[in-house]
């Protein structure tokens, strides 16, 4: 599933950056034609009010303004961000048990057929719980010490398994806004050499050059504000089936220390 999230990724980046290529030689011939074209008015040219933009031409405008290069590799990180997340929110949602009913039906199954048949329930029901309470049935003849035992170390493996990928993820959190600071350093740089070509510290230029340097961190900071959203979303479903995990895995412990006694 990670593999056509990532393919989906691309084909979203490359029909992105075709849509901002459209843009840019759009606004390339309309900058043209308005040079052209004088306005018959100046008058009305100045008391007409400005149409109003729509946003996704905003947007447009402003990664333009950005820099492609810059602003590609930010949105690319949204991107990639964005699909490692909802692999794993995906993965966590197929992944939560109704552990009470678990319980329920493991325990009926041992008081009716035995471990054998408590594991056939374990192999037919998803989830990590259902897998951890598995490999604990299957060395439940060896005593209850050693069932527990089991079961903290494959609770570790599945620990381990919900967090995979977590790592790329917080990599883009902080990678985003680094390449739009990166962004802003260079901008003020290549404002400065404007500046020093023109031989005179025009608002202009300043102003100009600071804008256009701003963007991409503004464009970083609001990548890393949405990657850390999903981030935090996905830790608090990691959290919310530990809990279930332990608490299950207490409760199996106990079912197979009655069974012991009697």
């Amino acid at each position: 599933m990670k593999k056509v999230f990532m393919f989906l990724a691309v084909i979203g980046l490359m029909a992105f950056s075709a849509n901002i290529a459209s843009a840019q030689e759009k606004a390339a011939a309309d900058s043209a034609a308005t040079e052209q074209v004088a306005p018959a008015n100046d008058a009305n040219a100045l008391t007409s009010a400005a149409p109003e933009i729509p946003l996704n031409q905003a947007i447009k405008t402003k990664f333009i303004e950005g820099g492609p290069g810059f602003m590609a590799c930010i949105v690319l990180c949204l991107i990639i961000g964005l699909a490692l997340a909802i692999e794993r929110i995906l993965y966590l949602l197929f992944s939560k048990t109704n552990t009470k009913k678990l319980l329920a039906d493991i325990e009926k199954a041992l008081d009716e057929g035995g471990i054998e048949k408590a594991k056939e329930i374990c192999r037919n029901t998803r989830g990590p719980v259902a897998s951890i309470f598995y490999q604990g049935l299957l060395r439940a003849d060896q005593g209850v010490d050693v069932v527990e035992k089991t079961i903290v170390s494959y609770g570790s493996v599945q620990m381990s398994l919900m967090e995979n990928g977590l790592s790329w993820i917080s990599l883009f959190i902080a990678l985003a806004p680094s390449l739009g600071f990166l962004g802003t350093v260079i901008g003020m740089i290549e404002a400065f050499d404007a500046i020093q070509a023109a031989g005179d510290i025009s608002p202009n230029i300043v102003a100009g050059g600071r804008k256009v340097a701003l963007i991409t961190t503004v464009a970083g900071l609001i990548v890393a504000m949405i990657l850390q959203l999903f981030y935090n979303y996905i830790l608090s479903r990691i959290d919310s089936l530990s809990i279930d995990m332990e608490d299950s895995s207490i409760s199996l412990i106990d079912l197979l220390t009655k069974r012991q006694a009697k």
